[in-house]
C-alpha cells in the first residue's frame, strides 16, 4: 500500500505578508506586496518593480552567529522553517536525527552571496570565489543550514529546475517519506533582489518594464507584457499520514499526485508538454478533471506562455471548466519559492473554503479560462491543482486534497 504523505506545518515569508496568518489575510483580501525596489536604487534599470518581503529583520529572529555566513534568502528560509516546525508542533530535538530530512529548491539563489564575494575581492583583495562556485555552494547551503540548525541527518538535497523546482522538491520529499523517513522539511524560499541578480533576471527578456504596480504583472490579460519578480516562498513540513496521526497533528491536506515533463526544443514540431504533466498528476492522484475545484496557475504573463498554459488547462478541463486563480499577482513570481507558496495557499483555501483572488487582471476571452477576479470566491475546495513552469522547458504539476 502506498504511503499517504501529508502537510502538517507551514512557514511563509511573502511580499504581502510575513508569516502564514499575515500572508493569508492579505491574499484573501487581494492586498498586493508589489512596489518599487527599495533594497537598491533601481533607477538605471528598465524594470524597477519587485515583490519584497516587508519587515524581515534577521537580527531579531536568528542567532547572531548565523548572520555572517548567510544571506537574505537563507535567513528567511531558516526563519520560515522555525515557523513551519512550530506550526506542525514538532520539536526536532525530540525526534531521531536520521528520521528527519530536508529537500528544498533553489533557482536564483547565490546572486547576493556571489555579489558579496566580488565586492570583497574588489575592495579588500580577499580570496576570489567564482560565480559558479558561489552558486554551487549556495544551492546546497539552504538545505544544509536548515538541516544543521535542526539536527536533521536524514535524506537531504536541493532541486534546481527554476520555477518548477518548488514542486519538484515537494515530490522528492514525498518519495523519501515513502521510503521510510517520517518527516521532511520541503518547499523553498528564493531571493535575488540585488543588482547582480537583477541583471541576470533582465537577461531573460520576461520582466515587465511598467513602473505602475497595478499594471505591471497581468497574466492572461491582453496587455500582458512580462512578470514582476519577487522574493520569498513557503516551507512545508511533510510527514507520513500515519506518523502525523499518531502524534495527533493537525493536517492541512495530502500531496496526492505529481507529474513532471520537459518541453521539446524550440522550433520542433512537437507540442508543449504542460498538459501531459497535468494528466500525469491527476492520474497518480486518481482524480478526474471534474473533481478538481481550483487550478493555481503558473501565470507567466508572457502572451505565448499564457496561451500555452490556457490551452493545457482547457484541454484537460474544458473551456471555463474549472476555477483558475493566480495569487502570485499579489507577490510577483518568486522563482522556486512561487509554487510552494501556491501550495500553502491551496491548503489554506481548502481549510477555509475560499479561493483567493487574481488582482489587476482583465482576462482576455481568447483564453477561455474561468479566472477568479479581484474578489475571493467562496467555494467548497477539496482538491486543488498547482502548476509551475521553469525557464528552459520544465513543467510540474501537483494535486493536493483535503484529508477527512
Amino acid at each position: 500500500m502506498t504511503t499517504s504523505v501529508v502537510v502538517t506545518g507551514l512557514g511563509v515569508a511573502a511580499p504581502n505578508g510575513l508569516g502564514t496568518e499575515d500572508y493569508w489575510a492579505s491574499t484573501r483580501s487581494g492586498k498586493s506586496g508589489i512596489g518599487r525596489i527599495t533594497r537598491f536604487d533601481p533607477a538605471q534599470y528598465p524594470a524597477q518593480l519587485a515583490g519584497e518581503v516587508p519587515g524581515f529583520v534577521a537580527e531579531d529572529l536568528l542567532p547572531s552567529r548565523l548572520l555572517p555566513q548567510t544571506d537574505r534568502m537563507t535567513r528567511m528560509a531558516l526563519v520560515a522553517t522555525d515557523w513551519a516546525l512550530a506550526d506542525a508542533g514538532v520539536r526536532p530535538e525530540d525526534l531521531p536525527d536520521f528520521d528527519m530530512g530536508v529537500v528544498t529548491a533553489s533557482s536564483s539563489g547565490g546572486f547576493e552571496f556571489g555579489q558579496g564575494e566580488l565586492q570583497k575581492l574588489w575592495s579588500q583583495g580577499s580570496q576570489f570565489v567564482s560565480a559558479y562556485q558561489s552558486f554551487a555552494w549556495f544551492y546546497a547551503v539552504n538545505s544544509g543550514q536548515i538541516s544543521i540548525r535542526n539536527g536533521m541527518k536524514g535524506p537531504s538535497g536541493v532541486i534546481v529546475s527554476d520555477q518548477a523546482g518548488g514542486l519538484d522538491a515537494v515530490a522528492q520529499a514525498r518519495r523519501q517519506i515513502r521510503k521510510g523517513t517520517n518527516l521532511i522539511v520541503s518547499g523553498s524560499i528564493d531571493a535575488s533582489v540585488c543588482p547582480w541578480g537583477w541583471v541576470a533576471q533582465l537577461a531573460s527578456g520576461r520582466l515587465s518594464s511598467s513602473d505602475e504596480p497595478t499594471r505591471a504583472y497581468r497574466p492572461f490579460d491582453a496587455e500582458a507584457s512580462g512578470h514582476v519578480p519577487g522574493e520569498g516562498g513557503a516551507i512545508l513540513i511533510m510527514e507520513s499520514a500515519e506518523a502525523a496521526r499518531e502524534r495527533g497533528a493537525r493536517i492541512y491536506g495530502e500531496i496526492s499526485g505529481y507529474g513532471a515533463t520537459f518541453d521539446p526544443r524550440p522550433g520542433s514540431d512537437r507540442e508543449p508538454s504542460l498538459r501531459k504533466a497535468i494528466e500525469l498528476a491527476l492520474a497518480e492522484a486518481r482524480v478526474a478533471p471534474e473533481d478538481v475545484d481550483v487550478v493555481f496557475a503558473d501565470a507567466a504573463a508572457v502572451p505565448e506562455l499564457d496561451r500555452i498554459e490556457a490551452e493545457a488547462i482547457t484541454a484537460v478541463f474544458g473551456p471555463r471548466g474549472v476555477a483558475v486563480t493566480a495569487p502570485k499577482t499579489m507577490t510577483g513570481r518568486l522563482y522556486s519559492g512561487s509554487a510552494p507558496l501556491d501550495l500553502a495557499a491551496a491548503f489554506l483555501a481548502i481549510n477555509e473554503g475560499l479561493i483567493p483572488p487574481t488582482i489587476n487582471v482583465e482576462p482576455s476571452a481568447d483564453y477561455q479560462l474561468d479566472l477568479v477576479g479581484p474578489q475571493p470566491r467562496t467555494a467548497e475546495v477539496r482538491t486543488a491543482l498547482v502548476l509551475a513552469r521553469g525557464h528552459g522547458g520544465f513543467n510540474s504539476a501537483v494535486v493536493v486534497r483535503a484529508v477527512d
